[in-house]
């Protein structure tokens, strides 16, 4: 797939921040991978972007995208509430398909998603893209081999205030209960519960409380959990996004030391055992999906297996649905 003429061609629906400096540039850059189309449903913002970013066309429609057989793979990077409709779109046009995380609104909604892919023997990947960071490869790696020992116990903490748009009440998918009933919660969480998964393994019993203290928006602001991990290790985390502080740590406990790290930002992780205490150096590459794109490409041509395939995406959206009670 290195020749240009030979390149994989994505079509990318929605062209919102994400796409911006996140994603769009790293399909633009990862060999074998070419940007060829885009799609938004405001009026001039598929073009605008399409010219910015030198992409050779846009669409009016993400039907007309799908549709386009100059197009071999499509990334999905609409809010959630669309994403089962469009995927399904996709996997119909016989197309690979990458969707934005959370994989969909639902569980049930990712299993049908999954369902299908399955049937079709379509790849999938989703963009849980912290799961191909250096950073939390490396935390991983630190686990696996037992330098912490025998993993006790997990605590995440994510707390921040709420934002000039928030206290403003302007309209948001992610504060809307219509398409996230967890709010800011299903945006951010996901990611953190997504990489306690990949770096301890699956959950076996999830359950929150959830609320509303600021009254701000129609979705929670305010959310605990208990976990339990099917290797045994239990977990407790929270999220408040109504605290005048920010803070995000993540403790991973064991009988021989602890990791001590942040979901967000690029602070170093911090290894402490008798030996004595490491640092881990925690980059962010630029774009940030860098990684996680290339390793779709490594994925597709059978050099290695993606960390972010249906199978894990949808096991977040299943935790996710037992904090928040709907499942």
């Amino acid at each position: 797939m290195d020749d240009s003429t030979n390149s994989l061609r994505w079509g990318i629906i929605g062209c919102g921040n994400v796409c911006e400096k996140k994603s769009a540039p790293a399909y633009q850059q990862v060999d074998g991978f070419r940007l060829q189309g885009v799609s938004a449903r405001t009026p001039g913002k598929a073009l605008d972007f399409a010219t910015r970013h030198n992409v050779p066309n846009h669409y009016t429609s993400a039907q007309a995208l799908i549709n386009d057989p100059n197009i071999d793979a499509v990334y999905i990077a609409t809010p959630p509430d669309s994403h089962c409709e469009l995927a399904l779109k996709v996997a119909s046009a016989n197309k690979i398909c990458c969707i934005e995380k959370p994989m969909a609104l639902n569980f049930r909604q990712c299993q049908q998603i999954e369902r299908t892919f399955e049937t079709q023997k379509l790849a999938l990947f989703v963009a849980y893209y912290r799961r191909s960071l250096p950073g939390f490869v490396q935390i991983k790696q630190a686990i696996s081999s037992g330098k912490i020992g025998q993993i006790r116990q997990v605590s995440w903490h994510y707390s921040r205030p709420p934002s000039d748009n928030d206290l403003r009440q302007k309209p948001n998918w992610r504060t809307d209960k219509n398409v996230a009933i967890g709010g800011y919660f299903e945006d951010l969480a996901s990611h953190g519960l997504d990489i306690l998964s990949f770096l301890l393994g699956r959950v076996q019993h999830a359950q929150g409380i959830c609320t509303n203290q600021q009254g701000l928006y129609t979705a929670h602001d305010a959310i605990v959990a208990n976990l339990l991990f099917e290797n045994g290790v239990t977990g407790n985390a929270s999220w408040n996004f109504a605290s005048h502080l920010y803070q995000d740590k993540v403790q991973v406990l064991a009988d021989k030391g602890s990791i001590e790290f942040a979901i967000f930002g690029n602070q170093p992780a911090n290894i402490y055992t008798k030996d004595g205490n490491e640092t881990l150096a925690m980059p962010t590459p630029a774009p940030i999906q860098g990684p996680f794109v290339q390793a779709m490409a490594d994925h597709l041509r059978g050099v290695s297996k993606h960390p972010s395939q249906a199978a894990s995406a949808s096991h977040t959206n299943w935790i996710m649905d037992k904090i928040l009670g709907v499942l």
